[in-house]
């Protein structure tokens, strides 16, 4: 019964995906350098707001993933449970990032909230495949700008990790990188003159990746807004 039960409503899930599918979406997913080539064609609002109609289900988000579906990989990420998060599932899961877009929606509305997200993000930090390796930054930069619970020396833990995959030339793995960098910086004025700091000497390298990304969370983190900010914060 239980079986019949989830294959109605991957079914009832993906006929909603479908009705909402547009050629024009899905064509502009190529402007975004987003490759999915097994897609309906769903805007991300269209998204969330089927999955506000499916509410939590982990055990359709499952089924969802396994479809292939772009769309319905996106939706999994929305009505997964994260308290029913494993270490084999987010493996598995990462396996199957073929595209930012899936990766960056997977880490920061679900994985980022499992308490195996660190663990993660040591462990896909060393993976060869872009987006595996793009997901560990990915996740890295949800969890500075969500999590409320760790203290400055879980990321302080993580910043070799980030000069290490700094000289990794790929496109969506340096953006990670930087990404990963810039957010940890900005979540209060120790992190931030620590981020500082690995920004200052990556924007020395003589190696182009590494300065780039250096050069890029430094115009990031030395806004006067960002600055300000941290200030007041500290001040409190």
């Amino acid at each position: 019964m239980a079986q019949k039960k989830n294959t109605s409503d991957l079914e009832a899930a993906l006929e909603l995906l479908k009705r909402r599918g547009t050629k024009k979406t899905r064509d502009g997913y190529a402007r975004y350098g987003i490759v999915a080539p097994k897609a309906f064609g769903v805007t991300v609002g269209d998204i969330q707001r089927i999955a506000k109609t499916v509410g939590s289900n982990h055990d359709l988000a499952e089924a969802l993933w396994k479809s292939g579906w772009y769309e319905a990989r996106m939706l999994a990420a929305f009505v997964a449970e994260p308290d029913r998060v494993t270490a084999a599932q987010m493996d598995r899961w990462c396996r199957d990032f073929d595209n930012w877009g899936i990766c960056d929606t997977v880490c920061f509305k679900l994985f980022d909230r499992s308490p195996l997200a660190f663990n993660k993000v040591r462990q896909w930090a060393r993976l060869k495949d872009e987006f595996g390796r793009r997901g560990s930054f990915a996740l890295l930069a949800s969890l500075a700008l969500h999590d409320k619970q760790s203290d400055n020396e879980a990321f302080v833990r993580c910043l070799p990790l980030i000069e290490h995959a700094a000289s990794d030339d790929r496109n969506f793995v340096k953006k990670a990188v930087s990404w990963a960098l810039r957010a940890i910086g900005g979540r209060n004025a120790e992190l931030h003159a620590a981020a500082i700091t690995v920004a200052k000497r990556l924007a020395e390298s003589e190696e182009p990746t590494p300065r780039w990304i250096g050069k890029d969370a430094l115009r990031d983190l030395t806004r006067p807004l960002i600055v300000r900010e941290l200030a007041s914060a500290a001040g409190k």
